[in-house]
């Protein structure tokens, strides 16, 4: 039995998008993820006969890709739709789910731009897109998002990727460098939002933002992490060898960049929270219907008090994850960000989805510890989400300094 959604102020339009969701999640997401995750070779996740591509077509075709930039909704109504999305599209596989969701993560970026062309190529409703953020880099991980730390602005610190102005007029940048493994979407993406530095002299601070579309010459990246979760979405490290872009693809410089790099975290991670919900979701779904299924002692184990209490716990564990994300997504989308409450949504709702996952491995006992069911498949997936985005410690520090 599904869980119902206790939220007020649903309108039809909320309801008919959540019905397409929980569709598209149950017939096509959760059965290709099942598919994909099996894959050996991670690099078989993103070939051209990949099930990957029909998933991206029928979600662009299904128009989610479009409420998150729709002009003609209210920022309450799209934050609310964006709500609904990412909890079911990740109840269904969050990989995917989230590997939809970077179809759309270069927009904002690409309207900044002073760039017509990158507005052009980029920005068409006609074409898929799929975007990367560049960020963490071999030698630097959750460190350079960690903005509040003291080591942000050390200017000892040796970046990975550096771009430098060039030409009589600095009409042109070249970037030099790499960014890690762990750049989701960097094997298969379009176009990379790359954060990185200008100024080494700032440090971390001394940071820029730029529009690169991936087919410029000088850019190259790996083959897919073979990782222990969240295998359907691929991630992979990328390279700049001497790329050049025009000065017109920044779109922030060392003046804004902490504050870019703080909105953009609170808006990430905020996202982080609804997405991870569905994962929490599944798996006490998952758990539900096997107790019931399931018979030991002669009766269904949902019958012995044990089980019913942990499932409860795993209920209250959800529904809390649940009001936190939203409270945070409608906040954010209707004030002005502030970072705390979303790392505190991000924190709470993947460490949740972990535990949920876990307490739903132990109530399928042996069987959970099977492929054969897919519970071992969310705990691996919830597990990834501790680490990605910024590691919880590290952005629990940053939370901690704005109190």
């Amino acid at each position: 039995m599904p869980m119902i959604d206790i939220e007020t102020g649903e309108t039809d339009e909320d309801r008919v998008v959540r019905e397409t969701c929980r569709r598209f999640a149950a017939e096509v997401l959760r059965p290709a993820g099942r598919s994909l995750d099996r894959l050996a070779d991670p690099a078989q996740v993103i070939a051209k006969d990949s099930v990957l591509w029909d998933v991206v077509r029928q979600y662009h075709a299904l128009g989610l890709a479009q409420i998150a930039a729709d002009p003609g909704l209210e920022p309450l109504a799209r934050a609310r739709l964006q709500c609904i999305v990412n909890e079911e599209l990740s109840w269904g596989d969050v990989g995917l789910a989230i590997t939809c969701g970077l179809s759309q993560f270069h927009v904002p970026w690409v309207q900044q731009s002073a760039s017509d062309e990158l507005k052009e190529r980029f920005l068409s409703p006609d074409r898929i897109t799929i975007a990367c953020w560049a960020l963490t880099e071999p030698d630097h991980g959750s460190d350079t998002v960690a903005f509040t730390e003291p080591h942000f602005s050390d200017p000892s610190l040796r970046a990975g990727c550096i771009a430098r102005q060039i030409g009589p007029d600095g009409s042109d940048y070249v970037i030099r460098g790499q960014k890690a493994a762990w750049v989701s979407a960097g094997s298969i993406a379009d176009v990379a939002i790359l954060f990185c530095t200008l100024d080494p002299s700032q440090g971390f601070k001394g940071g820029a933002i730029f529009v690169v579309p991936t087919d410029l010459p000088g850019f190259r990246r790996s083959p897919p992490l073979d990782k222990l979760g969240q295998r359907t979405l691929n991630q992979g490290e990328i390279y700049f060898d001497d790329v050049r872009v025009p000065a017109a693809y920044r779109v922030v410089g060392p003046d804004l960049y902490a504050l870019a790099l703080e909105m953009m975290l609170a808006h990430a991670n905020a996202a982080m929270g609804q997405l991870f919900v569905g994962v929490a979701r599944a798996a006490l779904d998952l758990a539900v219907d096997y107790a019931k299924q399931r018979v030991q002692g002669g009766r269904p184990i949902f019958e012995h008090q044990s089980v019913r209490t942990r499932l409860f716990r795993m209920f209250s564990r959800v529904e809390a994850a649940r009001a936190l994300a939203r409270r945070v997504a409608y906040f954010t989308a209707t004030g002005s960000p502030q970072v705390h409450y979303s790392i505190a949504a991000k924190v709470f709702c993947t460490n949740a989805a972990f535990e949920v996952a876990s307490d739903a491995v132990q109530i399928f006992g042996g069987n959970g510890l099977s492929r054969e069911y897919p519970v071992e498949k969310l705990l691996r997936d919830a597990r990834a989400s501790m680490i990605e985005d910024g590691c919880n410690e590290v952005l629990s520090l940053v939370g901690a300094a704005r109190l």
